[in-house]
């Protein structure tokens, strides 16, 4: 394949992105230098590959049938309706809260919700020494995981709050990693409180910019 027409048939695969064509040129270019390229089709290396593109093919369709039997069983559900509406969230990841938190209604203030999941701030203290305050991870480990999973998916979206507030929180130093670990703390803690807030009023995300 030339280089124009892998460009044109990876063009709609890479997505919206800046300078597109010179991406592709050098996504290109750097597969021809690749010393992956040059062995035999019939050799142990290609095998190889080949077994493991197999084995994410099989999870991608477990993962699929999975959406598709959530879908089936909760199509109708008010509160899986509620919660795919919010970025991140698909249904997967609504069928998880749901299984794992129940009826969230039940948390009157979403610290408690917070508290569950282990997203709450906890400080290790000893006489008079007082370490650094970190989460808690005391709660649900599936929930927060499923919520810092949908964080990370929000943030790649296009116009929401979570994005909103991951871009302002990593602002100042945008390859602090560091900093960059706390903002995807902050969103995942955001993530809760959102999820949290729609099943309590009723009413589906509204995907508006944050003063």
């Amino acid at each position: 394949m030339d280089q124009d027409t892998f460009i044109a048939d990876a063009w709609e695969v890479v997505g919206r992105k800046v300078s597109k064509e010179r991406l592709l040129a050098d996504i290109y270019h750097t597969a021809k230098a690749s010393v992956g390229l040059p062995i035999a089709r019939d050799s142990d290396a290609a095998l190889m590959f080949r077994m493991v593109l197999a084995e994410g093919r099989s999870l991608i369709a477990q993962r699929n049938a999975i959406e598709d039997r959530a879908v089936d069983l909760l199509k109708n559900h008010r509160d899986y309706q509620l919660l795919t509406s919010i970025p991140g969230i698909g249904p997967i990841n609504a069928l998880t809260i749901l299984a794992e938190a129940g009826d969230l209604r039940r948390f009157g203030h979403h610290r408690q919700f917070l508290k569950f999941c282990g997203m709450d701030l906890a400080t290790i203290q000893s006489g008079t020494f007082r370490g650094q305050s970190k989460l808690s991870k005391y709660g649900n480990v599936r929930l927060r995981r499923t919520l810092w999973m949908a964080g990370q998916v929000a943030i790649l979206q296009k116009t929401n709050s979570f994005r909103d507030k991951f871009e302002r929180y990593i602002a100042r130093d945008r390859h602090n990693l560091h900093l960059r670990r706390k903002a995807y703390t902050a969103i995942a803690a955001k993530m809760a409180r959102t999820v949290h807030g729609i099943i309590k009023r009723g009413e589906p995300y509204r995907p508006f910019f944050e003063g």
